[in-house]
């Protein structure tokens, strides 16, 4: 049997807050644009400095759905996946910061990061449409 602290719909009728669903939308959207600027620093000759300014950015709503996940009891449900992904930035930038065979992994592990905010995005998008 699943504890009601790991489930998604806890107190649906104190709806979700709009900054934690805000920043589910927006990192999907960062990340997918991460994508891009490594595809032109690596074909059209941007910088790297800009994917690097993006990926640095991108770890705000990171952070703050891991912050309010854990903090916000009715959210509590959503933190192993906010958690996770906040473990998933931290090896993507070790990840950026290493030598050749760790940039390697680089685009794998941004790939897992995608797939962890789709899931919690899905999963928070589930919650208020049951309450709606």
């Amino acid at each position: 049997m699943t504890a009601s602290s790991h489930d998604t719909f806890v107190a649906p009728e104190r709806g979700t807050p709009a900054l934690f669903v805000w920043s589910a939308r927006l990192l999907p959207v960062a990340l997918a644009g991460q994508f891009f600027l490594a595809g032109q620093s690596l074909f059209a000759g941007l910088p790297w400095s800009i994917h690097g300014m993006v990926g640095g950015l991108a770890g705000v709503p990171i952070v703050v759905m891991a912050i309010m996940a854990c903090a916000i009891g009715y959210l509590r449900g959503f933190a192993w996946w906010a958690c996770g992904a906040l473990a998933l930035y931290g090896v993507q930038i070790a990840l950026a910061t290493g030598d050749a065979t760790m940039l390697a992994l680089h685009p794998f592990n941004a790939s897992l990061l995608l797939i962890t905010a789709l899931v919690l995005l899905a999963k928070i998008e589930r919650r208020r449409a049951l309450h709606t």
